[in-house]
């Protein structure tokens, strides 16, 4: 959606270094609405090696922009039919395939009617945007998807509505019964939004009213015990009517407005530990990812005080792409760090960049090698991965959001096979080499990688849900992490730069090893020949160098064997 101001500020801290780098390949053997519910299957099981963990830890996610995804009936606009036609690209359902990406689970940007192409300013929250489809194609979307094993969480616009909502538009009148449905003052207070933007907004009947992200989108009311009923009602609807696995809540910071307290208050906090008893109550399978869009220690508190099931770390992502862009792995080291310190790995959703920021092709210089590099670093990290649509294809785009929302690149077609008719935004001009045909069919091709990645990672419990541990290196240009699941213990191993490492060596002071038990290698990812570490007391190793020399921009990923 469109951010206030203060979103503008990237975190991304970029350095101007262009490396041209190459990756090793991994190694070989690697209540408006009355329709009545229909029944899905339940998705396919994930290889598990851990009892407990939800189905969202051992997930790969893939966000969707359904306008921009593929248009089945030639108007121009991607909808859920479209969706439902492509999901074999997505994951087919057949793990002995190599002709689909691998995601388990979709997030779909917001679906429902709007006055805007982007949806984040709802009408209705019982119904599909016409432009998309129907409520029974979403249904029968949701059928195909759990056949294949595919979760599908919805974007779960809550902190406001559209100012053409009919409520909205009812609460104008001072004497209306949903007036105390949104923030209405007499008077324009002065007092400014939390990044500084004009919140209070001139009511066309007179008053003025709260909207944290503009004049379109006015703010509910939840101190009002009817707006949580009524938003709760929204949220069953969707989990029982219409099957989805959960929500991804948008604006997650401005639900609850505590006085002068206007982001990240203790009502807010409260109102989610009460939202998530209601929700686990009618589906204790759903689950919530939160966009908390500030630093790890605001983010925390909605980790661990059972807030939410997961939300997105925002300085890892800026973290992540800065050390690629620079080929020094300081700043990635310093956000696993405190991703691993603040952040439960359960709770942690990763991702490189989406729908509000310039894309990571275009961070990274439109680099094909440096994007390879910066796929590895989200899909091997702890906590569960989101891929925004394209990335997997080095799409580009930037500002104005409606850039970093183009068209998926199909094929060399006449408007890239998005559509048959003129599409809603032409896609971008590189679309006659840069497209889903030509990249599957290129075995270096970044989309290549990424399909090989997924799997390794769906392959391997410890990538899939392993614990992290801290490895030290000697050489700035050289990251590495140990991923521990309950069987499974996994090394990783980056050069993030464009010339050849020898001289690196790697610590981690405590550990998941045994003392004393001797550990051999098992590449998942690479070649060697390897050298095993020696265990120290604390469960780690000292000075380890895994290969002799690390190739540019390769990366090595170890299965430590007793």
């Amino acid at each position: 959606m469109p951010r206030p101001h203060y979103f503008a500020k990237s975190i991304f801290v970029i350095v101007s270094t262009l490396l041209i780098a190459s990756c090793t390949a991994p190694a070989a053997s690697a209540p408006t609405a009355t329709s009545v519910p229909v029944a899905t299957p339940s998705p396919s099981p994930l290889p598990t090696s851990s009892a407990g963990l939800a189905w969202w830890n051992e997930a790969v996610f893939y966000e969707v922009f359904v306008r921009s995804f593929y248009d089945s009936n030639g108007d121009g606009i991607g909808d859920l039919n479209g969706l439902i036609q492509k999901l074999d690209y997505l994951n087919d359902g057949n793990l002995n395939t190599k002709t689909d990406l691998g995601v388990t689970a979709l997030w779909l940007m917001p679906i429902h009617p709007s006055p805007s192409y982007h949806g984040y300013d709802v009408t209705d929250y019982y119904q599909v945007n016409p432009q998309y489809g129907t409520l029974d194609d979403f249904k029968r979307l949701m059928a195909a998807a759990h056949k294949r094993g595919i979760h599908v969480v919805i974007d779960f616009v809550m902190n406001h509505t559209s100012n053409e909502h009919p409520q909205f538009v009812q609460s104008q009148d001072p004497q209306s019964p949903y007036r105390d449905w949104y923030l209405w003052s007499d008077n324009d207070s002065g007092r400014v939004g939390p990044g500084g933007e004009t919140v209070w907004h001139p009511g066309p009947k007179g008053g003025y009213y709260y909207g944290v992200f503009g004049k379109r989108m006015p703010d509910l009311n939840y101190k009002n015990p009817a707006v949580v009923t009524e938003m709760e009602k929204v949220a069953r609807f969707w989990l029982t009517d219409m099957g989805v696995d959960g929500f991804r809540v948008d604006g997650a910071r401005y639900v609850v407005e505590d006085g002068k307290v206007l982001a990240d208050s203790k009502g807010n906090h409260e109102w989610f530990k009460q939202f998530r008893t209601f929700y686990k109550d009618v589906n204790p399978n759903a689950m919530t990812v939160g966009e908390v869009w500030t630093s790890n220690n605001a983010v925390a508190q909605y980790a661990q005080g059972d807030q939410m099931d997961m939300v997105f770390d925002f300085d890892l992502a800026g973290a992540l792409v800065s050390s690629v862009k620079s080929g020094n792995a300081d700043a990635a080291r310093i956000g696993l760090a405190l991703a691993t310190k603040l952040l439960p790995t359960t709770h942690v959703a990763n991702f490189l960049t989406n729908h509000d920021m310039d894309r990571v092709m275009v961070a990274l210089g439109g680099d094909v090698n440096k994007a390879k590099r910066a796929a590895t670093l989200l899909l091997t990290a702890p906590g569960t991965p989101f891929i925004y649509y394209g990335e997997e294809l080095g799409l580009v785009g930037q500002k104005p959001d409606e850039d970093i929302r183009l068209p998926l690149q199909w094929s060399a077609a006449a408007n890239a096979g998005f559509t048959t008719g003129s599409p809603w935004r032409a896609p971008a001009a590189d679309y006659a080499i840069k497209n889903v045909a030509a990249e599957m069919a290129d075995a270096n091709s970044l989309w290549t990688h990424y399909q090989a990645l997924i799997a390794a990672r769906q392959a391997n419990p410890a990538l899939r849900n392993g614990d992290g541990f801290k490895v030290q290196s000697s050489n700035a240009g050289v990251l590495a992490l140990v991923r521990a699941s309950a069987d499974q213990i996994v090394l990783v191993v980056n050069n993030l730069r464009d010339e050849p490492v020898s001289d690196y060596r790697l610590t981690m002071e405590t550990g998941p090893l045994m003392a004393g038990a001797t550990y051999t290698v098992k590449p998942i990812w690479g070649n060697g020949p390897f050298t095993n570490p020696t265990v120290q007391t604390g469960g780690g190793f000292v000075d380890y160098q895994p290969v002799a020399t690390l190739a540019p921009g390769e990366t090595q990923i170890l299965q430590l064997m007793k």
